[in-house]
C-alpha cells in the first residue's frame, strides 16, 4: 500500500500551533503547519559529493513531507550566508499526537536537531564537520569530501552519537534527545531563515517522484552523490530543470526594485546562454565520437566528464544566485528572519 494511503495528516489552525510551540523547548519553534501521522523512513546510507569551494557547508540530507507522502531532499554543499554561520540542520518531532517538522536555520552556533545522526560531522549534537577561523571556514577532512586544491582542511575525528539511522525526536521508537542550554542559546541568538538556494533545492526534489519514499521504498533515495549521479543525476545541461528564478524584489522602494529586478534577468538570461552554449559543444563532441566509432570505454569516460562539467554548471550558476541575492539583501538592508532547528 502506498504511503499517502496510511498516512493521516491534520492541518493544525495557526493560533493552536502557536500555543502548541510554546510547549515545547525553545530551540525548536519553527514547526510546519502540518502534522503526520506516521514516523518518517530511517535516513538512507548515502556518500557525500565532493565540497565545490571555500566557504561552503555541508547540509545534510532529510525526509520532507509533501502531496501526501515523505519525499527525500538530498543533502547539499551551500554557501554560507555570512562569514561564522553554521547550519542547524532540521527534525522531526512527536508532539500532540504526531510528527511535526522542525525548519533548520543558519546562526552563529549550532542549535538543537532532534538528537539525529545524520552523518558528515552532524552526529545527534553540534557540528565537528568543520569550524570557521579568522573569516575563513576549515574542513575536517575526516567527515568532508574536499579535493587537493583546498588549504583550510584539518582531520580529526570524535566519539559519534548512537542513534543508528532513526530520522525523528520522540515518539515509539523515536531518539530521546533534549536541547541543552548551550543549543536554546544558539536558537534564540541571531540567526536566519534557508537561503533560497535551499528551498529551490527542496522543490525541486519535492517534484521529482523519484525521490518519493513509495518510489526507492524508502531505503536508497536518489541523492547527489558523484555515484548515484551516474543513474539519477542530470550530465547534460538539457537534463537539469529550468533555472529558477528569485522572487520579484520588494524593498519598498520603487527604483531600487527595478535595478535588482533588472539585475536578476540579466543573471537570469546568461545562466540559460552558458547552458545551451555547453549543451552545444557537448553535442558536438558526442557527433564527433560517433564518426570515430567509439567504443563503449570511451563513450563512457566522455558521458562521465559531461556530467562533471554540467554539475559545476549547476554549481557555480547556485553559487551566482545565492551571491546576488546577498548583495540585494546587504543594499536593501534587509533584516534576519527567524528560524526553526530540524533534520
Amino acid at each position: 500500500m502506498r504511503l499517502y494511503n496510511v498516512a493521516r495528516v491534520r492541518f493544525v489552525r495557526p493560533l493552536l500551533l502557536a500555543v502548541g510551540t510554546l510547549c515545547l523547548s525553545t530551540a525548536s519553534f519553527a514547526q510546519v503547519d502540518v502534522s503526520v501521522d506516521i514516523a518518517p523512513p530511517e535516513l538512507p546510507v548515502y556518500e557525500q559529493p565532493m565540497c565545490p569551494g571555500d566557504g561552503y557547508i555541508w547540509t545534510p540530507g532529510y525526509w520532507a513531507w509533501g502531496d501526501g507522502a515523505y519525499y527525500w531532499v538530498p543533502g547539499d554543499w551551500v554557501m554560507a550566508p555570512e562569514v561564522g554561520f553554521l547550519w542547524t540542520p532540521g527534525y522531526w518531532g512527536w508532539r500532540g499526537g504526531g510528527f511535526f517538522f522542525n525548519e533548520g536555520y543558519w546562526g552563529l552556533g549550532v542549535g538543537f536537531y532532534g538528537g539525529i545522526n545524520y552523518g558528515f560531522g552532524y552526529f545527534g549534537s553540534g557540528y565537528a564537520g568543520g569550524r570557521w577561523d579568522n573569516g575563513h571556514f576549515f574542513y575536517n577532512s575526516a567527515y568532508n569530501r574536499v579535493g587537493a586544491g583546498f588549504h583550510n582542511v584539518y582531520n580529526a575525528r570524535v566519539s559519534e552519537a548512537a542513534g543508528g539511522r532513526v530520522s525523528y525526536n520522540g515518539g515509539k521508537g523515536g531518539i530521546e534527545a533534549r536541547a541543552t542550554p548551550q543549543e536554546e542559546a544558539a536558537a534564540n541568538g541571531r540567526h536566519t531563515a534557508p537561503v533560497a538556494a535551499q528551498t529551490q533545492h527542496a522543490q525541486a526534489a519535492r517534484n521529482d517522484h523519484q525521490q518519493r519514499s513509495s518510489a526507492n521504498h524508502a531505503a536508497a533515495p536518489v541523492g547527489r552523490s558523484e555515484d548515484s549521479a551516474r543513474s539519477g543525476t542530470a550530465v547534460h545541461p538539457k537534463d537539469l530543470a529550468p533555472v529558477a528564478r528569485s522572487a520579484a524584489p520588494n524593498t519598498g522602494n520603487p527604483k531600487t526594485d527595478q535595478k535588482y529586478q533588472k539585475e536578476q534577468d540579466q543573471l537570469y538570461a546568461k545562466q540559460n546562454q552558458d547552458r545551451q552554449k555547453l549543451q552545444q559543444t557537448q553535442e558536438k563532441e558526442h557527433q564527433q565520437q560517433s564518426r570515430q566509432n567509439a567504443g563503449a570505454a570511451k563513450t563512457q569516460q566522455l558521458e562521465q566528464r559531461h556530467q562533471q562539467q554540467t554539475q559545476q554548471l549547476q554549481q557555480r550558476h547556485t553559487q551566482q544566485a545565492q551571491q546576488m541575492q546577498q548583495r540585494q539583501s546587504a543594499g536593501s538592508g534587509g533584516s534576519h528572519g527567524g528560524g526553526g532547528g530540524r533534520h
